[in-house]
């Protein structure tokens, strides 16, 4: 059964939304995208790559995908990562797409925790979760998370979509690994608890 980690940048106070730039997400009047961009090291850029590398497919939300679809595959300056980010199979859950086009992307049909459920059941390796919070949510519901790869900014904003939210219900976690940045970063992996 392959594994299912949900890795993502969070805040100290939790929040996840628009890390990658000002105009990325700005529901609910937010207004700090772009938070993530100062922090960014070689231990950082390593971890990403890693991380991206040691797993079998991507699965994205919508809004997720669009950004990424937007960018990767015309990122021709960011070499080996972005051949990466083309050539991994992508499965993009999306009640409104009617098709996606990225290189290797398949679109899940259906009810999206039992295609989640599916994906696990096939051979494979790991399927890695980046962004896609509304997503997440689903899969934190539906007992589908396997690991957590947060990786937790030295930053407060004080508003803004959050990771675990008041829905989330008590998960016990198994710290495996810690990595530090020079910016402060702190990258935290958990595995679900028994």
């Amino acid at each position: 059964m392959r594994d299912l980690i949900v890795s993502e940048f969070l805040t100290v106070d939790g929040v996840m939304q628009a890390p990658g730039g000002p105009d990325e997400d700005r529901e609910g009047g937010f207004e700090h995208g772009g938070w993530q961009q100062p922090y960014v090291d070689e231990i950082f850029a390593e971890a990403i790559s890693e991380g991206i590398a040691t797993s079998d497919a991507l699965l994205l939300g919508r809004k997720t995908y669009e950004i990424f679809a937007g960018y990767w595959p015309t990122a021709t300056d960011e070499g080996e990562f972005a051949d990466m980010m083309n050539s991994i199979d992508k499965y993009v859950a999306s009640r409104t797409l009617d098709a996606v086009e990225w290189q290797n992307s398949t679109l899940l049909e259906g009810d999206v925790a039992e295609a989640v459920a599916e994906l696990k059941r096939q051979p494979g390796g790991d399927i890695r979760v980046i962004g896609s919070g509304e997503l997440v949510q689903t899969l934190m519901a539906h007992d589908l998370v396997d690991e957590y790869q947060l990786m937790i900014h030295p930053l407060v904003l004080g508003s803004g979509k959050q990771l675990f939210r008041e829905s989330s219900k008590r998960t016990d976690l198994e710290l495996v690994d810690t990595k530090t940045t020079t910016t402060g970063v702190v990258m935290l992996y958990y595995q679900l608890g028994n």
